[in-house]
This record gives C-alpha cells, structure tokens and sequence, in this order.
C-alpha cells in the first residue's frame, strides 16, 4: 500500500520542496496551504486542499479529505509558519505576536494533535516539525518569532516521550537562512528588503532543508533523528552571517 504524506505550508519554499522530495520516494501526498492556488503546480497529481492551520474548522477539512483521499496519514510535515516584521517588544501592537503564535505553536498542535492518535493506534508514523535556528538563540526584532520556534523543542520532546514505545518518530529539523519567500513575508511583501538578508552570502536552500527530511525518513524503523540543526557554512547562529560574496 502506497504510504501517505501530509505537508502544511506547502504551496512554497521548503514545503514545497519537501513535498517534491516526498513525491520522488513514491508517497502519495496531500498538500495544504493558505495559497491553495499554489498546490497544483508543486507536485502535479497531488491531493491540494486550502489549509488555514490557524482555523480549527479548517484543518478538520483538510484532514477529512486528506485521509478520503489517501488514507492513513503516513508522514505529516508540519512546515506552515511565519516570521511577521522586526518589531522590538517596547515599540510593538501585539498583532504581529499573536499571529506567529497562532500560526507556529497553535496551529502545528492543532493538525498533529489530530494527526498523532491514528498514528499511535497503528503504531507508526513520523512526525516531523520545522523549527529554526531562532529557536534556539534569540536577537533583537526577534522575540516572539523566536519564542514561537522555541516553543517547539519542548513539543517534541514531550511528543516523543508521550509516544515512547508506540513506534512514532518525531523529527524536528531547525535550520539557519535558507533564501524562501520566509523574507518576502516577514517585511510585507517588500522585495528589496528581503533581498538584503540574503545578499553576499550562501544561504541554504529549501532543498537542502528537503534533503534532511529524506535522510531522516529512510532510516530504519528503530533509528529516530530527533533534531537536526542545519546552518549554511557561512553561518554561526543569527547574529553571526559571514558576507563575502557568493
């Protein structure tokens, strides 16, 4: 029986590649997103179905016609979120904060608490989780982007102690700058602003980020990659990029 993959966040970027590698390793995908006009044109024959992880209304469809699609949920890709602006906490509304939260704490629980039970009773599945680098280390303009990716290192890690010995795998892959539309977004759609987080320099790309997926994928069912903290080589943290030119 052909394995079931689901993606969030999947219409660009590393959804959108790690949907494609999915693809290459013979799952049948169900991809979701915001953008759902996207969908059709990153894996072609894809199931694509509009996903606002920040609805719950919204990801019960999506699931619901995921699984009439294809069945039991394989693989789920936790990949939607955002960074929203550089605001420093004094100077900030409080909109973009509750919008990261929603979307990057909030709505990762809201498709895998759905997702998980399925997995337990059949006694596999691996759940992966997109983290960041900002999880890790925070900076300034940064502190509830980076919170909300915080947030998800204790989720897995309390995912993998409360799925001990039931045969799912948890993954969190937490990468470094990795040139997507991650920019584009974070400043509103200003291009020229964007362009500048990734200017001299070599920035990982989405399917670099795609690649980790797959190796942690293929590993025999008694291996799980826990975590996997990928940066480019001209990267040490947020706060240190080395810009030499690519």
């Amino acid at each position: 029986m052909t394995r079931h993959a689901i993606v969030t966040g999947a219409s660009s970027g590393i959804g959108a590649a790690c949907a494609r590698a999915l693809g290459k390793l013979g799952y049948s995908l169900s991809l979701g997103a915001r953008r759902a006009d996207r969908l059709p044109a990153v894996v072609p024959g894809a199931f694509c179905h509009p996903l606002d992880v920040t609805r719950a209304t919204s990801v019960e469809q999506f699931l619901a016609a995921a699984t009439a699609a294809h069945g039991p949920i394989d693989v789920l890709v936790n990949n939607a979120g955002l960074a929203r602006g550089t605001e420093k906490i004094a100077e900030a509304t409080g909109e973009a904060w509750r919008e990261m939260i929603e979307t990057n704490v909030l709505g990762l629980l809201e498709v895998t608490r759905r997702v998980l039970p399925q997995m337990i009773e059949r006694k596999q599945g691996h759940v992966f989780v997109i983290g960041s680098v900002a999880g890790h280390k925070a900076y300034a303009g940064g502190s509830v982007y980076c919170a909300s990716k915080r947030a998800l290192q204790p989720i897995c890690e309390a995912m993998r102690l409360e799925t001990l010995g039931t045969g799912v795998r948890v993954t969190s892959i937490d990468p470094g700058l990795v040139e997507t539309e991650f920019s584009v977004v974070r400043f509103r759609g200003d291009q020229e602003r964007a362009a500048k987080v990734y200017a001299d320099t070599r920035p990982l790309t989405a399917d670099d980020i795609a690649d980790c997926l797959v190796f942690a994928v293929t590993r025999p069912p008694r291996v799980n990659i826990d975590q996997m903290l990928v940066m480019p080589t001209d990267q040490v943290g947020p706060h240190h990029i080395h810009r030499g030119g690519r």
